[in-house]
């Protein structure tokens, strides 16, 4: 009985010793997923001699307490780095490295980054190749995509009738060293997507067409979606490479064709425009019926974000009018990729479609 508890308290002995040597590597291992890094590496593909290069690099705190970035370190003077020093449980940030290009050929250069994430520090590397005779293809692809340069990041499909299918084409270019096959990600079912050449070889030029298809488009007015510029499947989708689509679908004005015309009802704005800014952050826009019949405002939307509309009255009888009030946020309509405006869809045949431009100093 002795002898069985001795050999029952060795055996805990060393279970006890292996936990003490793994526990810190336990409990580096748990403190690392307290930080989560989307990618660690970034090609930022082809640059010009002293023309600097930025890769951006997006992380997260997925702890329950605050993380603290002690130190951004970079292998060298010439890169500068750019990074938050506190950040809340939970919230995303990016932590970004520029290099001055100021020498030719392929590099390689990293951040480390200090915090109380992990005992050792998180490397963080950008890569790509610089050139003596590198052609400028910002005026013709001044949109980057990770490498993958495009001739636009937001489209819109304007003034579209049910049964129509519009395109439109997004002209690439592969500034990287790799092969790339462009396609979408997150395509609606009213959307498809035609990549031309399907694969595309470093250095070469291609395009990618967008086609909507209207009959799958569900409402009338403004349609709008996020999708993913890809440089092949299986990317992660992230913000670098979304591209806003608009849709705006016009209702169908046939029966007021001919005499029955003189019967619509007319839709008068005291202005097409407002010019807001930080003093003036809200203006207001008379609307008035000077014809026949009811007129109604069936939709009423805003083109971006930072912007709120207030219409008290949707439905004017000939001789009504209503104020429409509109309050911008100039701070939030700075991150927008399309200009503010506010779009109403009536059912006046002159004015189906009404689009108030908003200028924001």
């Amino acid at each position: 009985m002795t002898l069985s508890k001795k050999r029952i308290d060795k055996r805990w002995m060393v279970l006890l010793a292996l936990f003490a040597i793994q526990w810190p590597l336990f409990a580096e291992y748990a403190c690392a997923q307290k930080l989560s890094i989307r990618k660690t590496t970034i090609d930022v593909g082809k640059t010009g001699f002293m023309m600097p290069v930025t890769a951006t690099f997006e992380l997260r705190n997925k702890g329950s307490k605050a993380l603290t970035i002690s130190q951004l370190k970079t292998d060298c003077g010439c890169t500068t780095v750019d990074g938050p020093t506190s950040v809340a449980p939970g919230d995303r940030f990016t932590i970004s490295l520029t290099y001055d290009a100021k020498l030719l050929g392929h590099f390689v250069k990293q951040v480390a980054v200090y915090s109380d994430a992990t005992k050792a520090p998180v490397y963080l590397k950008m890569k790509g190749v610089v050139l003596e005779d590198l052609v400028d293809y910002s005026n013709r692809y001044p949109y980057d995509m990770n490498g993958l340069l495009a001739s636009t990041n937001n489209v819109e499909f304007d003034d579209v009738l049910k049964g129509e299918s519009p395109e439109t084409e997004i002209l690439l270019f592969n500034n990287t060293e790799e092969v790339m096959t462009p396609n979408f990600l997150h395509l609606p079912s009213y959307l498809s997507a035609l990549a031309t050449p399907e694969t595309l070889e470093p250095s070469r030029s291609g395009k990618i067409t967008l086609i909507l298809n209207s009959e799958e488009v569900g409402k009338y007015g403004l349609t709008q979606v996020p999708v993913y510029l890809a440089r092949k499947l299986g990317d992660k989708v992230n913000r670098n490479i979304e591209i806003p689509v608009s849709v705006v679908l016009l209702p169908d004005m046939t029966d007021f064709e001919g005499q029955n015309r003189q019967n619509a009802p007319q839709l008068q704005l005291s202005a097409d425009a407002l010019t807001l800014d930080k003093r003036h952050k809200s203006g207001t826009i008379t609307l008035s019926n000077t014809g026949q019949s009811m007129l109604n405002i069936s939709s009423l939307q805003m083109f971006t974000g930072g912007m709120s509309v207030k219409l008290p009255q949707r439905d004017l009888a000939p001789g009504e009018s209503t104020k429409m009030k509109v309050t911008v946020s100039p701070d939030q309509l700075k991150k927008a990729r399309s200009k503010p405006r506010v779009l109403m869809i009536t059912n006046d045949p002159d004015r189906a479609k009404v689009v108030i431009n908003i200028n924001v100093e």
